[in-house]
């Protein structure tokens, strides 16, 4: 039982690795405000609560547990409650979303006279 304990623990841990290297990447990769705060939000949030329950997993019935659980839901309440206050900010301060994504895409294409 141990065994498997461990198992989904480290698995949990570095799937939350990996959702948050993704998520750098995103910060640095996609075009405009709204794609990046939209990667960082489900991303990170993604990521801290992985790695929160591998930790919760290695914790046990202690009452690390307890502290983990608040940590998790503290960040599952404020992480997208302040993406969107973000989202909002700008919305209201001008900022304009990026719609047309280049050639390609079909969003520039003129549209068919089909």
């Amino acid at each position: 039982m141990d065994l498997a304990l461990d198992v989904l623990s480290w698995f949990c841990l570095v799937a939350g690795v990996l959702f948050g290297i993704t998520a750098g990447i995103g910060l640095l990769r996609l075009p405009d405000l709204f794609t990046r705060m939209h990667a960082a939000g489900i991303g990170d949030t993604l990521a801290a609560a992985l790695i929160l329950l591998g930790l919760m997993l290695q914790a046990g019935l202690t009452l690390n547990l307890v502290k983990l659980v608040l940590i998790m839901v503290f960040i599952l309440l404020t992480s997208p409650t302040s993406t969107h206050a973000l989202a909002k900010a700008a919305l209201h301060g001008g900022v304009k979303p990026l719609l047309d994504l280049g050639p390609g895409t079909g969003r520039d294409d003129p549209p068919s006279k089909t």
